[in-house]
């Protein structure tokens, strides 16, 4: 029998969230969706429901690791699986391959990983359980990687799209046809009208076993760096994994495997989700007011409507006064204001 273990992705910058969230603080480690837990955090409790404290980790960058453990002392420091640098999702997942190669040498093959996301906003729990129980499940059965999609419920132009085909051999899990970046509204207004493309949630569900094959037949010089990284960490030579490391590509684990990969399915969500990625989400985290403002933080609004407001400053007021569809945020030492339909473009202030 398989032991299932889950995996946090939690080395993201967050920076669509700027200027709250930073390099040395990002989105996953603010209290965005929820008052009193942290993205991290809620992911975690999602996790450890799923499996357990000792199979839950998190892969995250090495200079977040000490603010990963303070925030999660649920968890074993061992757990966290910090990355010597940036490698893109596929640098990620292989850090996170040689790991349970290195923890578990002689079962690593019977192990079926849940990757998840740490700025996912999840609700439903019994269903999110539900789905990913059937992906799992799915990856066991069918030597396949696994993906969850999202039915869109508006035409995103900020989310990746999954074209979904036929069934596979178990109930409600479907072949996927193809992935699709990020589109432009016109054609994510098609494939909303289309009906057989779905939101790509970004979690993955394989056994290692799979994992290593599909890696070894589309990315074979990956697959040879993991099993050395695996090798020097089962040595404890981690100065020797960090340097091995640093050679695998900085590439996205959909350019590397999944868009070529014959393996690849996808199974719907039945939970409520919405992913956390820019300011204008959290209209869709929080309730409007009469105006249709979502306020948190000290404010005063008066015919003002349609407005997103963030201060996180405990020494000043955001007041505001006949504006509209405006997105303004304010820390101690940075002001945000721009359209809610631009929130997209805050990176540009991180790369003028």
């Amino acid at each position: 029998m398989n032991t299932r273990i889950a995996v946090i992705m939690a080395g993201g910058s967050g920076e669509r969230f700027w200027p709250v969230s930073t390099k040395t603080r990002p989105k996953q480690f603010l209290r965005l969706a929820d008052p009193h837990l942290t993205l991290i955090e809620q992911a975690t409790n999602r996790a450890i429901s799923l499996t357990n404290h000792e199979h839950t980790f998190i892969a995250t960058a090495r200079h977040l690791q000490d603010l990963t453990t303070q925030t999660l002392p649920v968890l074993n420091t061992s757990n966290i699986l910090a990355e010597p640098t940036k490698r893109n999702t596929t640098g990620a997942l292989a850090w996170v391959a040689a790991n349970l190669i290195a923890k578990f040498p002689e079962n690593w093959s019977l192990l079926t990983v849940a990757v998840l996301t740490a700025d996912h906003q999840i609700e439903t729990q019994k269903q999110f359980q539900a789905s990913v129980n059937r992906a799992m499940t799915a990856a066991e059965m069918q030597g396949a990687i696994v993906t969850i999609g999202i039915r869109p419920d508006r035409p995103e132009t900020g989310f990746g799209y999954i074209e979904v085909g036929p069934e596979s051999q178990s109930q409600q899990v479907h072949n996927v046809t193809r992935f699709r970046e990020k589109p432009n509204l016109e054609t994510a207004q098609e494939f909303l009208r289309q009906g057989n493309f779905l939101w790509n949630s970004g979690m993955f569900f394989y056994t290692l076993a799979t994992f290593m094959s599909e890696m070894e037949t589309h990315q074979p010089e990956c697959a040879a760096i993991i099993r050395k990284m695996a090798g020097e960490l089962a040595q404890n030579q981690l100065a020797e994994a960090d340097v091995t490391f640093e050679t695998l590509p900085s590439i996205s684990i959909d350019y590397a495997l999944m868009e070529k990969s014959d393996r690849v399915l996808v199974t719907e969500a039945d939970f409520q989700w919405d992913d956390l990625g820019s300011w204008d989400a959290l209209e869709r985290s929080y309730e409007p007011d009469t105006n249709r403002n979502v306020a948190l933080g000290q404010n005063q609004s008066i015919e003002s409507t349609g407005n997103i407001i963030y201060n996180e400053s405990t020494s000043q007021r955001i007041n505001i006064l006949g504006v509209d569809d405006l997105a303004i945020v304010v820390t101690e030492t940075e002001i945000l204001i721009l359209p809610k339909s631009r929130a997209q473009e805050v990176k540009k202030f991180l790369n003028p």
